[in-house]
């Protein structure tokens, strides 16, 4: 029966869960805030006590309001890559655990990001080949987009947290000097409050109005689903709708990390894809 099955909140359901929902519900008993008559906070209320792991979606806020409502919560595995809806120093403080996707997107988003870096050059009809092209954030998807431009002969430098011993391309600590010598920029770090805003929306349409950027390709926007309605305008920006990850081999290899890490948790054993940032 279900309910001997350990618990798994939900309270708003990530798009993965139509391709996963079946699976979870032979291995956890699964409870749907979305699916009650219940306001929220008498649903969690009445979970409070027992429920400690919660699937998180990319539009459910898990802060402390959210938090204090859980008291047992102890792992919230996110099956996205990004973990800007999470209050990392508050999961921290009530020692609960957070797991993420891993690389599981990081592939098909870097073909993504090449691929607008093509549009991009093709409709300045310039080729990619031996063009300097700057990575901000050299994690898994950085790393990914690297492989690809080294196989078009591009010379790779990069911008991140800290330099990568181990690799060969030039590493700039500061943004705008990893700008001012490189050609072309492709933006792959994760949304923080440190990089929020990075490139902001005045910036990025006054330089492309006037000439000073030769081409955007973009494919995440602040105010999801609503663009800046100055970018239709230009013919030289690639507008793309966020859906780099959403493609079954992503989908697959997600849910298969989201299930190991729930059945590590529920088996007291070291968590497959933990958050360490």
């Amino acid at each position: 029966m279900a309910q001997d099955l350990p618990q798994l909140l939900i309270i708003h359901p990530p798009l993965s869960l139509i391709h996963i929902e079946s699976q979870l519900s032979r291995k956890f008993h699964l409870l749907g805030a979305w699916e009650s008559e219940l306001p929220l906070d008498k649903f969690l209320t009445t979970y409070a006590r027992s429920v400690q792991a919660m699937l998180s979606s990319p539009i459910t806020r898990v802060n402390a309001d959210l938090l204090r409502l859980l008291p047992g919560l102890k792992l919230v595995a996110t099956p996205t890559a990004g973990v800007n809806n999470i209050d990392l120093v508050e999961c921290r403080q009530r020692g609960i655990s957070v797991t993420t996707s891993g690389s599981a997107f990081s592939e098909d988003v870097a073909d993504i990001a090449v691929g607008l870096l093509i549009d991009v050059q093709s409709k300045s009809q310039q080729q990619i080949g031996g063009k300097r092209v700057g990575i901000v954030g050299l994690g898994k998807i950085g790393s990914e987009v690297a492989k690809r431009l080294e196989a078009f002969g591009c010379i790779v430098s990069y911008n991140s947290r800290r330099k990568k011993q181990a690799l060969p391309y030039l590493f700039y600590s500061n943004v705008h000097e990893l700008a001012a010598n490189t050609d072309a920029l492709i933006i792959c770090c994760a949304l923080t409050d440190q990089t929020r805003h990075m490139i902001n929306k005045e910036e990025l349409v006054r330089c492309l109005v006037h000439g000073e950027i030769g081409g955007a390709g973009l494919d995440v926007f602040e105010n999801e689903p609503h663009v800046p309605q100055e970018l239709f305008a230009l013919d030289n920006v690639f507008l793309s709708p966020h859906k780099a990850a959403l493609t079954p081999e992503s989908f697959e290899r997600s849910n298969r990390i989201v299930i190991a890490n729930l059945e590590a948790f529920f088996s007291n054993k070291p968590s497959i894809t933990p958050f360490n940032g």
